[in-house]
């Protein structure tokens, strides 16, 4: 095969940002793999699309300041729509430690220039979200620019641009190795033959630990699995609802078509390529959704429509983004625990100006840095859902 200036691995939504931002800085000789035949198999094609500025860390506000206008002016910059809807994240507060928790966030989010982030009262989550059961409510916080995009229709914009521009999707071309020699990276071995080239991507979601393994390198990456269940039609919650979190239990909900998504992380799931959806998880969400919810108690449920998707954890729930010191050439983009379709847009701007500069004015990179599990830097986002 023709050799490449840059070799991504992985054509989801983060690999197809990669490429689009390549291209526009004008790095167009890109070959991208996909192992499946259709983009978006992975992670990107069973996220619940929400996405938010309202991060306890320093570099994930940053990362969302850049991403979600991204995703505002999309349509207008890429060519195709983003489905961005701004109905803002609700979280809801019943205990002190959690609104403490939302002021202290609410004061970096502020400090880091987010202006459509406020602290509400009970009253105003009433306004916001009337259905819920809200006695024990103390307050929330809410931002009016966080919402929700349809990730398979950001991914294929992505790339079509991509693609026009020059960059070289080959699907069913699965990696099975990494080549490398004194200089450090040299190309991707594939059941389709040997792709040279000096710099690669890793962008292979909760499969990077072990693409990365196929490089010599320890890529601290387990996949987990997250469960997602959809209710059949259901009036009882309006669809210009935002996201409501219940910070007690962890349960959030969104409007999805006629009736709403909802979601919730099960404490006893364990690390696993595990993709098959569990039918007793639909009594265990509902148990803790109804609380927050009565009126969950008139939805129908079709477990055959729920599903299962795989988050990417890291040991601090960051993203790692950046070159491998080890590893002269070979680029990570993994890691998001949770939070890739939200900030793909920031990654791959981010990850094009590291491989064609080796800096970016959007974060502070070393942050996000691969190195920093080595050197015990570790940063610890608490705002995973």
């Amino acid at each position: 095969m023709k050799s490449a200036d840059v070799i991504i691995i992985g054509s989801g939504i983060v690999g197809s940002s990669i490429a689009y931002h390549l291209t526009e800085a004008g790095c167009r000789n890109v070959i991208v793999l996909e192992r499946e035949a259709h983009q978006g198999k992975g992670s990107t094609g069973k996220s619940m699309g929400g996405v938010r500025a309202q991060f306890a860390t320093p570099v994930n506000i940053q990362m969302s300041l850049y991403s979600i206008p991204f995703f505002s002016r999309f349509e207008e910059v890429v060519g195709f729509p983003s489905g961005y809807k701004p109905q803002g994240y609700l979280f809801v507060a019943t205990e002190e430690r959690h609104m403490a928790y939302l002021r202290a966030n609410y004061q970096r989010q502020v400090e880091l220039g987010l202006k459509s982030v406020a602290l509400v009262k009970p009253e105003d989550v009433t306004r916001l979200a009337p259905e819920i059961r809200s006695d024990d409510i103390i307050g929330g916080s809410f931002c009016s620019t966080d919402g929700f995009v349809d990730p398979h229709s950001v991914m294929t914009g992505f790339m079509e641009r991509a693609v026009e521009r020059g960059v070289e999707l080959l699907r069913e071309t699965e990696a099975t190795g990494i080549s490398r020699d004194g200089q450090g990276v040299c190309g991707v071995e594939t059941a389709q033959g040997f792709v040279p080239g000096r710099v690669v991507v890793n962008a292979a979601g909760p499969w990077a630990g072990l693409l990365a393994r196929c490089a010599g390198v320890d890529l601290p990456i387990e996949p987990l699995r997250r469960m997602l269940v959809p209710t059949e039609p259901f009036d009882k919650v309006s669809q210009k609802s935002p996201m409501v979190v219940d910070l007690t239990t962890g349960f959030h909900y969104r409007p999805e078509g006629r009736g709403i998504l909802m979601a919730w992380q099960d404490p006893d799931e364990t690390p696993g390529f595990k993709t098959n959806f569990d039918p007793a998880f639909i009594e265990k969400i509902l148990s803790r959704g109804v609380k927050r919810l009565p009126c969950l108690e008139e939805a129908e449920v079709n477990p055959r429509r729920a599903w299962a998707g795989l988050y990417a954890m890291t040991p601090d729930h960051h993203s790692v983004l950046g070159g491998v010191p080890d590893l002269p050439g070979f680029f990570v983009a993994n890691g998001f625990s949770g939070h890739g379709v939200m900030h793909s847009p920031a990654t791959g701007r981010i990850l094009a100006d590291l491989i064609l500069k080796g800096s970016t004015d959007i974060v502070e990179a070393p942050l996000l840095g691969f190195d920093r599990f080595a050197k015990g830097r570790l940063l610890e986002e608490t705002a995973v859902l």
